[in-house]
This record gives C-alpha cells, sequence and structure tokens, in this order.
C-alpha cells in the first residue's frame, strides 16, 4: 500500500511502516529513543512493534494510564519528568504508541519538552489510525473541556499498522469508525455509501477503507493545516459531541461514551440543524439518523442534561468572540461552515434525537 505523503511527513502502511522506520532510525543519531505507552498498549501492543522494528539499544518505556480521564496536564507532568529522568535531551525520538489519548498527550509534550523533540506516532487504535494521528494536532484536556491545552505540532511520521486493531473490542473499532463515517458525510457520499452496508463489507476491505480515510482528512488538512478555513469541516458532529463526551466524562460513574459514540450522537444533532439552517434534504437526514442509530447507543436527555451540554459547549476551543459556530451539512458530502445557532434550535434538535 503505498505512502501517502502529508505537507511535512508521510503515513507508512503494513511492513512498509517498519522499512520506513528502520531507514529513519539508520538515517538519524539519536541520542535516545523512548516509547511512550499506556496500560493497555504495554501489554497488548509493545511486543509485536518490538518484535517488527529494529533499534541498535534497547529503547526506554514510559508508561501512562489508559483513558481520556487521564488526559490532563498532569500526566504531561509525570511524562515530562520520566524524561528528564532518563536524560532526555533536543536529539532523542519520542515514539507515541497508542490511542489518540497517548498520540495526542504524546505529541504534546514531545512539542513542548526542551522547546520541541522529534516524534514519531503510532496509532494503534482506529480511531488515531483514522483521525488522531492524522494533523499535527497535540494537546490535553482542560477539566471537562476537550483539548483546551496544545499545539499544531507535525510527527516526524506516521506508522499505521492494522494488526493492532486485533487488540480492540467492538466498542474501540466502532468508536473508530464514527469519525469515518464523518469523512463520507463531509467529502465524499459514495463512501458513505459504502460504510453504511457493513453487510456487503468484509474484513480485507478495512484496510482500504482506513486507507481511504486518512486521504480524505489529509486533502482537507494539507489544503488548510491552521484550521483557518476547510478543515473546520472535520469538526461535523463535534461541537455538540464533544460537549455530551465531557458531560459523560464528568458523569463517569454513571454514564460511559467513548468519543465516537459521542460524536454519533452529535451527528444526528447537527443533522437536525443542517436540515433547518443549510437546507439538508429530509431524505439525508433520516438515512443519518437511522444509520447512525442503528450502530451506536442511544442516550437519553432530560432537560437538565441538555442544560449542562449546552454549557460546556459555551467553552468549545472552536468558538470565535463568544460565539459558538457549526460546521452544518448542506447535503451529504457538503458542507458548510461558521454556522451560528440559536437555543431554540438546539432544544429541537435534541427533541428529534429522541423521538
Amino acid at each position: 500500500m503505498e505512502s501517502i505523503q502529508t505537507a511535512s511527513y508521510a503515513i507508512h502502511f503494513n511492513a512498509s511502516a517498519y522499512e520506513a522506520l528502520t531507514a529513519y532510525l539508520s538515517e538519524n543519531n539519536f541520542s535516545k529513543i523512548i516509547i511512550l505507552v499506556d496500560e493497555n498498549t504495554h501489554e497488548h501492543c509493545l511486543s509485536h512493534f518490538l518484535s517488527n522494528t529494529h533499534f541498535d539499544s534497547s529503547p526506554e518505556i514510559i508508561e501512562i494510564p489508559q483513558g481520556e480521564v487521564n488526559k490532563t496536564i498532569g500526566t504531561c507532568l509525570e511524562v515530562w519528568r520520566s524524561l528528564s529522568e532518563l536524560s532526555a535531551d533536543r536529539q532523542s525520538l519520542l515514539i507515541n504508541l497508542g490511542g489518540g489519548v497517548v498520540t495526542d498527550l504524546g505529541g504534546f509534550v514531545a512539542s513542548t519538552f526542551k522547546r520541541g523533540i522529534k516524534f514519531i506516532n503510532v496509532p494503534t487504535s482506529l480511531l488515531a489510525m483514522v483521525d488522531a494521528s492524522v494533523g499535527g494536532k497535540t494537546g490535553v484536556d482542560l477539566d471537562l473541556s476537550k483539548n483546551q491545552i496544545g499545539t499544531i505540532t507535525f510527527a516526524d511520521m506516521v506508522l499505521v499498522d492494522p494488526e493492532f486493531l486485533d487488540t480492540l473490542p467492538q466498542n474501540e473499532l466502532r468508536s473508530g469508525f464514527a469519525e469515518m463515517l464523518k469523512h463520507g458525510l463531509i467529502r465524499d457520499k459514495k463512501y458513505w455509501e459504502q460504510l453504511r452496508d457493513l453487510s456487503e463489507l468484509t474484513l480485507d476491505d478495512l484496510e482500504t477503507l482506513i486507507y481511504h480515510s486518512i486521504a480524505i482528512k489529509n486533502e482537507i488538512v494539507k489544503a488548510d493545516p491552521r484550521e483557518l478555513g476547510a478543515r473546520k469541516f472535520l469538526n461535523f458532529g463535534h461541537t455538540l459531541g464533544h460537549a455530551i463526551e465531557s458531560y459523560c466524562l464528568d458523569k463517569g460513574e454513571v454514564i460511559t461514551l467513548l468519543h465516537g459514540e459521542a460524536i454519533a450522537i452529535g451527528m444526528v444533532l447537527e443533522g437536525y440543524i443542517s436540515k433547518k439552517l443549510c437546507g439538508l434534504p429530509d431524505e439525508e437526514l433520516q438515512q443519518i439518523k437511522t444509520t447512525l442509530k442503528s450502530m451506536y447507543p442511544s442516550m437519553r436527555f432530560d432537560a437538565d442534561s441538555i442544560n449542562q451540554i449546552v454549557a460546556l459547549m459555551q467553552s468549545d476551543k472552536k468558538n470565535s468572540h463568544g460565539r459558538v459556530k457549526f460546521v452544518l451539512l448542506k447535503t451529504i458530502g457538503q458542507c458548510q461552515m461558521d454556522v451560528e445557532v440559536h437555543e431554540e434550535v438546539l432544544m429541537e434538535a435534541f427533541t428529534y434525537y429522541s423521538a
């Protein structure tokens, strides 16, 4: 599978990913190589990665706790301290082996340690492969607000090995699949139609689908790396979806939603808003709702939870001048950005979702 070239680095796939890494390591005289993992990837992914990679000397390993709840500055402090204790310097390399939390947090740590060291992302979840490790966004959450602290800093390379997906439970695969569905909705109607009918797909198709999703995101990011224009399209479903995800993190003792599950709800809600404000056809809205609600767990919203979610939305990092801006669909495959939405329409969207 041919590597995808971004504006500043390459995304390599399968066996060629390890060949590219071996060549990269031989061309660079790194003072130290450190691999960042979480508890799950340490147990399930590290041995596979090490068995396919040649290091002149054994790399150091830093482990962090798994889960979005640990995507914090506090965890960064522990990693920065570990790097210092390992005598890492500006000629050191950090390899982030994990899902979106590891690649987001690891990229942020690398972009700030010693004012920046090189790093490589090796995504091990479907979500990280098609979303979190592509595009240069790094960062951590601030209290209940997603990705409030971070940088746009590109990895030196991204290595995609679908064999890591064998370690994932079904709900984690489904979470990543939501971002793939989003790529179809915002850019490629034919791709959306293909993803909707999983009965016609085989596991052998998954690598091709992952490749296509990465290509879609890369095309958008290359055109707008700083998110000043078209890159905002990637936020469809995320304005409300992130607020729902943050709400669930706060209520974690009774509600658990993965990122993709929250974004799926956000896409149904923002699909309704798209119909009201941007003319999304009724039949396309119904198709979006039927598809997503058949694949993802539903959530019950009462007046109090809706008010809390709307309040959380006010701190979304995409807001400007105190205004919440949405990306909405004009039709499947075409978006409109920077749409302001009145609270009355938001309430209607929650009613539509629950109907």
